[in-house]
């Protein structure tokens, strides 16, 4: 007999397949490799039903989006990622097992498993991916890697609880996870919190001897402000304004060369001599010269 061949769309698919993946390993061409798995996901359009070939169109798309992940991985563009898959699959309850594992990894790799936490709800709820043989393996991927990183301890009690789907030695095994994990939660967050209550202590402490070495310094600045706004008020301001007011007219307005001049030069030295004894004491006085 001879071997069934595969339909157009679904062998272009299965070339754009090829190519991405050796542009994704051989070549580093992580650019080019998620071009070609988006031209394959459009060649196979919405309906991925199965084929006659030895695989599904659902498994050449679902094999096209994983090499598109790790490709937009490579490049840096995780954020991505998901909006990418959900355009090709529309809705989390569609997505197979295979591209929620990877991405449930990746968000966690990334610390950022908040990204997949109703993505991840909904495919567990769905009661068509409760039948499949993944759906164990990813509910406990779920758990370790979304909710309990997340904190949400009385939600992962209650995925457990409510799913038919396990025994009760698998509930059983996942509720002692869950208890663990809450325990060293709150083990962290009491370290955390008297880390913290330490910290600001320290703070306190820093923050006070800083406040009184500034008001000291306030009350020495003050205290010398004070001196010497007590000492410019025993100027003789009268004395000085005249002084420099003459000063002004002998440079000015008058022509010290000339004799008319001389009688206010005399009184200007005799009327500088007056205030400069008034502001300096005799000890600290400058000498003089005439």
């Amino acid at each position: 007999s001879e071997p069934l061949a595969w339909p157009p769309v679904s062998a272009q698919a299965a070339s754009l397949l090829e190519e991405a993946a050796d542009l994704l390993v051989l070549h580093r061409d992580f650019a080019a490799a998620v071009e070609r798995c988006e031209a394959g996901c459009d060649s196979l359009g919405p309906g991925t039903g199965p084929g006659p070939g030895p695989e599904s169109s659902s498994e050449v798309k679902c094999s096209l989006c994983v090499v598109g992940i790790q490709a937009l991985a490579e490049m840096n563009r995780w954020r991505e990622v998901l909006s990418w898959v959900l355009q090709y699959y529309h809705v989390p309850e569609h997505l197979p097992p295979k591209v929620l594992e990877l991405c449930i990894l990746l968000y966690s790799k990334v610390r950022e498993p908040q990204v997949m936490l109703e993505v991840g709800s909904s495919w567990l709820k769905d009661q068509t991916n409760k039948s499949l043989p993944e759906y164990s393996s990813l509910l406990e991927l779920y758990l370790l890697h979304v909710l309990l990183p997340l904190g949400r301890f009385e939600e992962a009690e209650e995925l457990v609880h409510s799913c038919d789907v396990l025994d009760s030695e698998q509930q059983l095994a996942f509720l002692r996870t869950i208890c663990e994990s809450r325990c060293q939660w709150t083990q962290r967050e009491e370290m955390h919190s008297a880390a913290e209550e330490q910290q600001d202590a320290a703070t306190e402490t820093v923050l006070g001897a800083l406040s009184q070495k500034l008001l000291t310094m306030l009350t020495l600045l003050r205290r010398a402000l004070r001196s010497m706004s007590s000492h410019f008020y025993l100027l003789p301001y009268k004395k000085m304004l005249l002084a420099t007011f003459l000063l002004y007219l002998v440079v000015v307005r008058l022509d010290p060369a000339s004799p008319t001049s001389l009688p206010f030069i005399y009184k200007l030295v005799q009327l500088f001599r007056q205030a400069w004894t008034a502001v300096f004491s005799p000890i600290h006085r400058p000498p003089i010269q005439d």
